[in-house]
């Protein structure tokens, strides 16, 4: 068969950098690690293209290729994949969708052949044999949670790396906190899943050998939600890249309490990291506590930010507006946080429920949701 695999285009938020990226020459800041993990899935004898709508624009000539057109994304990219589901429909292409976007949306099986809910590995097999024979049913939802050592390496061979500024890996999946708005725990569970150190230097070594330098993102929603784990990770990183002369820095996104471990600030310096993404939300502690985002209460903020600076990392921060307890004060007050912790790059957006979170359910109940969420939360209209 001959599968093709169709990232959605950004909008213009955050993290589409699409104004930036032209000053760095590059058109799109990350690959679509997903469907290349998908692409790494299909069976071997299979014919693949990857079209990262981002990069290269999708033709009819790529579509009259297609057997099957299979689509990823997120909640954010909604409006372009339906777009694009719609065109495969026209010209007669069966469609599969995966990914986040399928927890989100409950109307896709309106618009798609095929909808996969859950994580991939254990499902693209029969999936794909079921196409082969024509008997592909409408829905395949995962039935547990995979362990990691199940992923393969990315399928690299379908896409360029000159067009992305930074490139991701994935290390593991899951937070062990309970944030009410967030969805990674709904998606992906409490209890982290992780990646040998071997899989994750059999990663670093494939891009080294694709002649990628520079920043890597490791894309786990929190990097030391299990932080066993990731110190038996971090000599090993560091001494695969000390050992290929630096050849990457890192960045990644991890919880607030990676300021209380100083031998874990120190192991990540030693290892190359530059960067991290830290959830701050809101110096409001009410607001935390509303959120159930208790493990950033309790603490001072500023102090945690300002331990991790001088760790040798820049902090860049994630900020909400918009709950329940925020008071009248509460944009002065993130402003004068961000200002006084010196966070050069400040996330600020509006809280939005996203579908399947905690957040959503008890709005529901309260009869307070008016319309489904964007994944956009710059988007005020």
């Amino acid at each position: 068969m001959n599968a093709l695999l169709i990232y959605p285009e950004w909008p213009d938020t955050y993290w589409s950098f699409k104004h930036a990226l032209p000053f760095h020459g590059k058109r799109s800041l990350f690959p679509p690690l997903g469907l290349l993990t998908v692409a790494a899935l299909l069976p071997k004898h299979w014919k693949k293209r990857l079209i990262d709508t981002n990069v290269h624009p999708l033709t009819d000539a790529d579509l009259e290729w297609a057997d099957v057109a299979m689509l990823s994304g997120m909640l954010v990219h909604k409006q372009d994949l339906l777009g694009i589901l719609a065109r495969c429909r026209s010209l007669g292409l069966p469609t599969v969708v995966g990914g986040p976007v399928t927890t989100s949306v409950q109307e896709l099986p309106q618009h798609a052949d095929h909808v996969v809910i859950g994580e991939a590995e254990d499902l693209i097999s029969g999936l794909a044999a079921d196409l082969e024979h024509g008997t592909a049913k409408p829905i395949y939802r995962a039935v547990e949670l995979p362990g990691l050592d199940r992923t393969p390496l990315l399928d690299l061979d379908l896409i360029d790396l000159k067009y992305y500024s930074i490139v991701g890996i994935q290390y593991s999946r899951g937070c062990p906190f309970n944030c009410e708005f967030c969805d990674i725990i709904e998606i992906y569970g409490r209890k982290p899943r992780t990646k040998s150190p071997a899989q994750v230097v059999a990663e670093l070594e494939q891009l080294y050998e694709r002649k990628w330098r520079g920043a890597v993102f490791i894309v786990d929603d929190n990097f030391i939600g299990n932080k066993k784990k990731v110190k038996e990770l971090l000599p090993v990183i560091t001494e695969w890249n000390r050992r290929r002369h630096w050849p990457f820095t890192f960045y990644t996104e991890a919880s607030v309490n990676l300021a209380d471990d100083n031998e874990l600030l120190e192991m990540m310096r030693n290892a190359g990291f530059i960067r991290v993404f830290v959830g701050i939300e809101t110096p409001v502690e009410a607001s935390l506590k509303e959120a159930q985002k208790l493990q950033n209460t309790r603490r001072s903020l500023l102090d945690n930010v300002r331990r991790i600076q001088h760790s040798g990392m820049e902090v860049m921060a994630g900020f909400i507006v918009g709950f329940d307890s925020d008071p009248d004060t509460v944009f002065d007050e993130q402003v004068k946080f961000i200002q006084e912790s010196a966070i050069p790059q400040a996330m600020v957006g509006l809280l939005e429920a996203l579908p399947g979170t905690q957040l959503y359910r008890r709005l529901l109940r309260e009869g307070r949701i008016l319309d489904e969420g964007h994944g956009n939360n710059m988007n005020a209209s």
